[in-house]
């Protein structure tokens, strides 16, 4: 699920607002409550005050918002910590789809999730427990020493057909 969070409070420079310190606490009091209710700590969300439109707050501090102390749009992503990837445990790969590739043959396509996904090893396709060994690896059409989770790719196997895997299957 999600663990960190920011609300950017869009729009400030609208003209029923003007950059307004009372309307942002309005806003900043009803998302809080929200929040709360769905299990997020309001004390850990940025809220910060910006206007697409004009670019306010957004890269650098705005000088309509002299009251507001916090960090920008930029800065506030800046801070977002990037979550762990868990390379340590078993490989699994949720297939989104299997093509045909002429001159190539089978490839899976899907995201890893837990795991590491290389050229030379053997997978095993779950629930039709049918194993064979990836022949390659690529995400965006660039071939990949290893996949980590997080990453999209298509991987070429040996000895199976379309026929034989199917969206839905994951590869371990």
């Amino acid at each position: 699920g999600v663990k960190q969070m920011i609300v950017a409070i869009n729009k400030m420079d609208e003209k029923s607002v003007n950059w307004s310190q009372p309307r942002y606490d309005e806003i900043v009091k009803e998302t809080s409550s929200f929040v709360k209710k769905i299990g997020y700590n309001p004390e850990k969300i940025n809220f910060v005050p910006i206007s697409g439109w004009a670019g306010d707050n957004m890269l650098e501090k705005s000088t309509n918002l002299g009251w507001y102390k916090g960090p920008t749009l930029l800065e506030a992503l800046d801070q977002i910590t990037e979550p762990k990837r868990p390379t340590d445990k078993p490989l699994r790969v949720p297939l989104q789809d299997v093509y045909k590739i002429g001159g190539i043959g089978t490839v899976p396509v899907g995201r890893v999730e837990t795991g590491i996904l290389k050229p030379g090893m053997i997978v095993t396709f779950a629930p039709a427990a049918l194993s064979t060994e990836v022949k390659s690896v690529e995400m965006h059409h660039v071939a990949l020493p290893e996949a980590v989770p997080g990453d999209n790719v298509g991987f070429n196997v040996k000895n199976l057909s379309v026929k034989d895997i199917r969206r839905g299957m994951v590869a371990g």
